[in-house]
């Protein structure tokens, strides 16, 4: 056995990723700190609650661009890793996701079977020698830098030890292309594809088309330089649609339904049915100030600046027999 310095043969050598490169499991040698993140074979791993994930990257110099993927599946309650079973919250999760000790965007998780998308880019500055990347993934009632205004409006309205479960599906390490090609206009589904916005998680990622908010609720996220939404002003197309008459048979249940669904008709007849945002806050800093919002028949054009250093948490008022949608975003 020859030794050199403090080391020696049977030292561990430690391969960083180069990117690019794609992270899928637990057991990949870049993955090198976790804090309560249970390591999986088919997934990176499971928090156990906020917790975080650090990956040895070989930037050399450069930015990077990091991409993380997240789920809820059955497993994804409270007390998973101690064989508790019982039933998760039917509330959204709302979760900070962090890195190199900066928030960068929010999600909210819905349901049982729901998929996010996280996206941002690390300047050359923000990753150490070592090169290690911290992804943190935090309740958004713990941490410091969230407004207490913010808090107190999702207070009842989203689940507690909302990490709890949550799958850390993949990351993603590349260096940032020289330019993105994006539309002006993306249909709701593809806003939270993008991760412009966060409305609760989509159970399926090749849908497309209008994106129901029935937490509502949703997040406006900042963006990749040069993608979608990343510069000036978006205009959210915001609508609402009538809940499906349900095919059980006719009891009250059923006539209740029909009857929402009558009276929602009415009002779109009416040119009436246009949903109202109530707050918009920032997380970090608290109220933004009355919203730009414009009814358009029964459409409301929703008005906001392009986030910078902190997601926006939008709030809809309550839509009476109806659940609020998004329409598009449009970038200007």
């Amino acid at each position: 056995m020859s030794s050199s310095g403090s080391a020696t043969d049977l030292d561990q050598v430690i391969l960083p990723a180069i990117p690019p490169v794609h992270l899928t499991s637990g057991k990949a040698a870049p993955l090198q700190v976790t804090d309560r993140l249970h390591r999986g074979r088919q997934i990176l791993g499971r928090f156990e609650t906020s917790g975080l994930a650090g990956f040895k990257v070989s930037a050399q110099g450069r930015p990077l661009r990091v991409q993380v993927a997240l789920s809820t599946d059955e497993r994804s309650v409270s007390g998973w890793h101690e064989g508790r079973t019982e039933p998760a919250s039917t509330l959204p999760r709302f979760v900070q996701i962090r890195s190199q000790g900066r928030l960068r965007q929010c999600v909210l998780l819905r349901g049982r079977k729901s998929h996010a998308r996280v996206a941002f880019d690390l300047s050359p500055e923000e990753i150490p020698d070592d090169g290690l990347i911290c992804i943190e993934a935090l309740d958004i009632t713990e941490g410091d830098g969230v407004s207490e205004e913010v808090r107190r409006a999702v207070s009842g309205r989203v689940a507690e030890d909302g990490v709890a479960g949550v799958r850390l599906d993949k990351v993603v390490f590349e260096e940032p292309p020289p330019v993105d090609y994006d539309p002006d206009t993306l249909d709701g589904s593809r806003c939270e594809l993008y991760s412009l916005i966060s409305a609760g998680g989509l159970a399926n990622l090749n849908r497309q088309g209008v994106r129901a908010l029935r937490s509502g609720m949703f997040v406006v996220n900042p963006v990749l330089k040069d993608r979608f939404g990343s510069s000036g002003l978006i205009t959210l197309r915001l609508g609402t649609k009538a809940e499906a008459v349900s095919v059980i048979p006719a009891t009250w249940r059923r006539v209740n339904s029909e009857l929402r669904w009558l009276r929602h008709t009415t009002r779109k007849l009416l040119n009436s049915a246009a949903p109202s945002v109530e707050r918009v806050l920032s997380v970090r800093d608290g109220d933004a100030g009355a919203p730009e919002q414009n009814v358009r028949g029964n459409i409301t054009e929703l008005v906001l600046p392009s986030p910078s250093n902190s997601p926006l948490l939008v709030v809809l008022a309550p839509c009476p027999d109806a659940v609020p949608t998004l329409e598009s975003g449009t970038q200007h």
